[in-house]
């Protein structure tokens, strides 16, 4: 089983322009992605598909493996299926072009996921410990089945606490056992098969409104399997992200 790793890397983010350009201590944040997802011990590759000049020529500097790809694309995932159309593999892992922390064991263990195993895409959570990460927009939030398949990812915190909310929200800080709520990490991996199959798909309702990808695999009544892990990272979302991440290396 062939499995590859790409990286999509939009020049244009609304939140935070330019954000996969920007310097993590004299590394641009998509050089550290790029080089975290190199440490995967069963990656046979290690691609970034971008729609960028700029971002093509700054990549050049530590790689050849760049991608030029269409700039209509509404999502990474949209934009990894054209990338990986003439790519002999298997299996795709999609790891965010601002993810600079990404966890190579975590990646490793996505990949292994479909191993003798009819799952078709997979992804990862975490269990979320704080209040303020729960109320968090820029956390997405995912509930599971018993079978640990994805049931709805939200930007809205998910499930709903009926009989405690407003103490779990103005008088914790931390959530109380035995309430679960979980994080979205920003990790995915399709078969080739079904990457394909996700591009010809057209952009689904809950898609649109949420501004999560994810969503059209639900709408359109397909699996995603969930994997649970301890491993915390920083998407760089916005400013205040880009400043965490520049405190981590400091500390580092």
């Amino acid at each position: 089983m062939k499995t590859v790793v790409v990286i999509p890397a939009r020049l244009n983010s609304t939140r935070l322009p330019n954000k996969v350009l920007l310097d993590l201590k004299g590394k641009t944040v998509v050089q550290r992605v790029y080089e975290q997802c190199l440490k995967a011990k069963n990656i046979d590759a290690v691609y970034i598909a971008t729609d960028s000049i700029k971002v093509k020529e700054s990549c050049e500097n530590f790689t050849e493996n760049i991608i030029m790809t269409d700039e209509s694309h509404e999502s990474g995932t949209d934009r990894i299926a054209q990338a990986i159309k003439d790519i002999e593999c298997d299996v795709v892992i999609n790891v965010q072009g601002d993810e600079p922390f990404m966890e190579p064991s975590l990646i490793e263990e996505l990949a292994n996921s479909f191993v003798n195993s009819n799952t078709v895409m997979t992804s990862a959570l975490q269990k979320i410990k704080k209040v303020e990460d729960l109320k968090n927009i820029n956390v997405v939030k995912v509930t599971k089945d018993k079978e640990n398949n994805a049931l709805y990812f939200s930007r809205s915190i998910i499930p709903h606490h009926r009989d405690e909310w407003d103490t779990l929200l103005n008088h914790h800080t931390t959530i109380p056992e035995p309430l679960k709520f979980y994080r979205h990490l920003g990790i995915y991996g399709y078969t080739k098969e079904f990457l394909i199959k996700y591009s010809s798909m057209e952009q689904s309702y809950l898609e649109r409104l949420e501004k999560l990808e994810q969503l059209r695999v639900l709408e359109n009544g397909y699996k995603i399997q969930m994997i649970e892990t301890e491993y915390s990272s920083i998407g760089i979302d916005i400013k205040d992200d880009y400043i965490k991440a520049l405190e981590i290396l400091n500390d580092i």
